[in-house]
């Protein structure tokens, strides 16, 4: 195991801040869930504190690491130096995704350069620092940032970016609630956030697919269902342990 850091010091940050690629994975509570990793590149990177990053969300063709956050916060982002001394820092926290119509949005993205891009900014707070290694990271040389994003966002412009948005960006790969702010009209209903429960209400572990949720009446009668169709059972098992059976319809 590698070495734990009580914060982000000076010689930490510096080392951060001089890394040209990151990684960030989270996952969905649901164990069929898929597990997502992203790579993300360009000046995207923030510090905000010795236990607080961010960094800016660029509009994409998924919306995975958005509806895993919304759904649980849990996060971690990973550095690795391809250049120099070998070193991998990972940085697990729980994360928040700060739209366009959060009050913190824009003194958050004018930490940023300007971006046609940007559909959020995730934020994140850092409850483990850890190093390890790095020894079999290979040692590759930067040549360049790529500008084919940036491009591509420019030439979409305002309504294509919404538009592409409305059609990619709804739900995850796994139905669930993905970015929200769709031209002013919210995205499928995440109340279920934390409570280990689909996008619909129903528990994850009962083998049923998630769906999205789009009305306040669709939620409520699928609460209601499910209160009146799935009973939970503690049965001794041996050594003590016990045992949850779920009974639905």
């Amino acid at each position: 195991m590698g070495k734990p850091y009580d914060s982000l010091s000076p010689e930490l940050q510096t080392w951060l801040k001089q890394q040209k690629v990151f990684f960030v994975a989270t996952a969905p509570l649901a164990r069929e869930g898929h597990v997502n990793c992203s790579p993300k590149g360009g000046d995207t990177f923030r510090i905000l504190g010795e236990r607080e990053v961010a960094y800016l969300d660029l509009t994409g063709s998924g919306i995975e690491t958005v509806a895993h956050i919304q759904e649980n916060g849990r996060i971690v982002i990973m550095f690795c130096a391809f250049e120099g001394p070998p070193k991998i820092i990972r940085l697990h926290g729980r994360a928040e995704a700060v739209y366009p119509s959060h009050r913190d949005f824009p003194k958050l993205l004018a930490l940023f350069p300007g971006n046609p891009g940007a559909r959020g900014i995730i934020r994140v707070s850092i409850n483990r620092i850890g190093d390890s290694c790095g020894y079999a990271v290979p040692l590759m040389n930067f040549k360049g940032s790529r500008d084919a994003l940036d491009r591509w966002a420019e030439k979409k412009g305002s309504d294509g970016l919404q538009e592409y948005r409305q059609q990619k960006n709804r739900v995850s790969i796994d139905g669930q609630a993905g970015y929200k702010e769709l031209d002013g009209t919210p995205g499928p209903r995440s109340d279920s956030v934390g409570r280990g429960l689909s996008p619909t209400g129903l528990p994850r572990n009962v083998g049923r697919k998630a769906r999205p949720t789009t009305e306040a009446g669709d939620y409520d009668r699928a609460k209601a269902q499910l209160l009146r169709s799935v009973a939970v059972a503690l049965i001794p098992a041996r050594g003590g342990a016990s045992v949850f059976l779920w009974r639905g319809e």
